[in-house]
């Protein structure tokens, strides 16, 4: 398993992608300071089709996740299909406060 590179401006160096697939210490990763984007990407590309059970997802100040996912073998182009639809991590006055900012949410199949 191994993310796709991103370019160093648009992550943290501190807390790079590689974070991701630690298994010894988590750690997050962040977007750099500077970028005003609002929004972090990563492909995953798994060895073989495996089946995905559950997803634990940290939160480090993320307002939304969504979680898509998608095959090799499909054709170029094909969109990704959602697996955890765009789901709320913290509310808009969570977020303009500060606060709730190291959540955890936990998605299980058929849940």
């Amino acid at each position: 398993l191994s993310p796709d590179p991103l370019p160093s401006l648009l992550q943290d160096p501190k807390y790079p992608v590689e974070n991701l697939l630690r298994e010894d210490t988590p750690r997050p990763w962040l977007s750099c300071p500077q970028d005003r984007s609002r929004q972090l990407r990563v492909e995953l590309q798994l060895e073989r089709a495996s089946p995905i059970g559950y997803l634990d997802i940290g939160n480090c100040g993320c307002a939304f996740v969504q979680v898509e996912v998608g095959r090799s073998s499909w054709a170029l182009g094909q969109p990704y299909q959602p697996l955890v639809p765009c789901v709320v991590l913290m509310t808009p006055e969570e977020s303009r406060r500060g606060r709730n900012l190291h959540g955890v949410r936990m998605f299980k199949e058929g849940k």
